[in-house]
C-alpha cells in the first residue's frame, strides 16, 4: 500500500521528538466543572413548545445510547459476542500469526468522565498495556492530541496516533523487536499539516462562541478540534450544533464535521481517519500485504468504526467494540467497559494459558 500526496499527507522517517507539549484545555469562562451545577445555571434557548431538531442533532442524541430491551440486547450480543466469554474462538485464527494491537484511549483504556482532562488510566491498566506491548507491537489511536495521550499513558515503547490518526510517532525506544528488517525503525507521520493555521483560527473563534453555552468546551487536539457537550443540558445541544455550523460555513471544503460520544469533531477535509492510520502502521511495521498478521483493534467510539471496517475489508484480525449497549458497528466482538478491556489484555499474555502469545 502506498500513500500519495493526493491525500494531503506527508511522511518522513525521523526520531521521536525530544520534548512533549500540548495546548492547555480551555474551560468555559466562569463555568463550574460539575455537570449538575452547570445544568442549574442553564438558560433555556428554545422557545416554549419548540421542537429541537436537525439530522445532526438527532445523531448526537443517538450517540448517547439509552438502555435497550433485553431481547434487543440479546440479539445484538449474538452478532457481537463478548471477546472475554468467547476468547478462544475470537483469537483462534491468531495462532501462529503476528498479533498487532491497536487501542483507543477514552472509553477504552480510561473511563468516560465529565472533565476530559481527568480521563486518567489506572496503574493496573497501564501495566496491562505495558505487558501486551512486550509481546506485540502496540499502538494507541485516539482523537486526542498525540502529546496529550502520551502524557496520560506514559509508555515510550508504544506507537501513538493522535488527532484521529493524523499525527503518528513512535516508538521513542529505538530498539523495537517487533519492527521488521525491511521497515523503518523510526516513524513520524503527519497528515494535513497545512491545515494547522486554520485549525488554530477556528479554535479561537469557537472558544469565544461557546462561552455563552454553559458546559460547552472546546479541546484543541492540534490537527482537529473537539467540541464537548457532555455537560450541556440536552435542550442546548442544538445551540452547540448551530454555533459550530455557523463557524464552519466560513471554511467550505476545508473542514468537516463528525461526531462521537457527546462530542463534535472538526477535522481537515482529507481522506484520513483511524482506519488509514491502522493501514499506515501495519505498513510501517513491515506487515502490509501479509497473511500471517492478526491485527486487533479495540475502541468504543464512532470514529473507531473506520478501523473496524478496514479489518473487515482485509479479512484479517478482529474489531472489538467497547459498549454496554447495542450500537450499529462493524466490530466482530464486544467488551462492556475498560475493566473488561483490562481483563482481555491480561488474558492475551497469560504465561500459563493457551493464549496466542505462545504462537506470536
Amino acid at each position: 500500500m502506498t500513500f500519495s500526496t493526493d491525500e494531503a499527507v506527508t511522511a518522513v522517517a525521523a526520531p521521536a521528538p525530544a520534548g512533549l507539549h500540548f495546548t492547555p484545555f480551555q474551560t468555559t469562562k466562569g463555568a463550574a466543572r460539575d455537570c449538575k451545577k452547570l445544568a442549574a445555571v442553564h438558560v433555556d434557548r428554545a422557545a416554549p413548545g419548540s421542537i429541537v431538531g436537525g439530522s445532526l442533532f438527532e445523531t448526537m442524541k443517538a450517540s448517547s445510547p439509552r438502555r435497550a430491551a433485553d431481547a434487543e440486547h440479546g440479539d445484538w450480543m449474538e452478532k457481537h459476542p463478548s471477546a472475554l466469554t468467547w476468547f478462544e474462538a475470537a483469537l483462534g485464527a491468531a495462532k501462529g500469526k503476528q498479533i498487532v494491537m491497536f487501542l483507543d484511549y477514552d472509553g477504552t483504556l480510561s473511563p468516560i468522565v465529565e472533565d476530559p482532562d481527568r480521563a486518567v488510566m489506572s496503574e493496573e491498566m497501564r501495566d496491562a498495556v505495558r505487558r501486551v506491548a512486550e509481546h506485540f507491537p502496540t499502538a494507541i489511536v485516539s482523537g486526542r492530541c498525540r502529546d496529550k495521550v502520551f502524557n496520560f499513558v506514559k509508555l515510550t515503547e508504544l506507537y501513538y496516533a493522535g488527532s484521529h490518526g493524523m499525527d503518528i510517532v513512535g516508538p521513542a525506544k529505538q530498539s523495537n523487536k517487533h519492527v521488521q528488517a525491511n521497515a523503518e525503525e523510526a516513524v513520524h507521520y503527519q497528515a494535513g499539516s497545512e491545515f494547522l493555521p486554520v485549525i488554530e483560527e477556528v479554535y479561537r473563534t469557537l472558544t469565544a462562541r461557546m462561552e455563552a453555552i454553559a458546559g460547552a468546551r472546546v479541546e484543541h487536539n492540534k490537527f482537529c478540534l473537539s467540541v464537548h457537550f457532555r455537560c450541556v443540558v440536552e435542550e442546548e445541544w442544538n445551540a452547540v450544533e448551530e454555533e459550530v455550523r455557523s463557524v464552519l460555513k466560513e471554511y467550505p471544503d476545508v473542514l468537516k464535521l463528525t461526531h462521537g460520544r457527546k462530542v463534535l469533531e472538526i477535522r481537515p477535509s482529507i481522506k484520513w481517519d483511524k482506519g488509514k492510520a491502522l493501514e499506515f502502521l501495519l505498513e510501517s511495521l513491515g506487515y502490509a500485504g501479509r497473511n500471517d498478521v492478526f491485527p486487533i483493534y479495540i475502541g468504543d467510539d464512532r470514529t473507531d468504526e473506520d478501523a473496524f471496517k478496514v479489518l473487515r475489508g482485509m479479512g484479517q484480525g478482529i474489531g472489538i467494540l467497547v459498549s454496554k449497549f447495542p450500537k450499529e458497528t462493524a466490530a466482530s466482538y464486544s467488551l462492556r467497559d475498560p475493566v473488561e478491556v483490562k481483563e482481555f489484555l491480561g488474558k492475551m499474555v497469560e504465561p500459563n494459558g493457551d493464549g496466542p502469545v505462545k504462537a506470536a
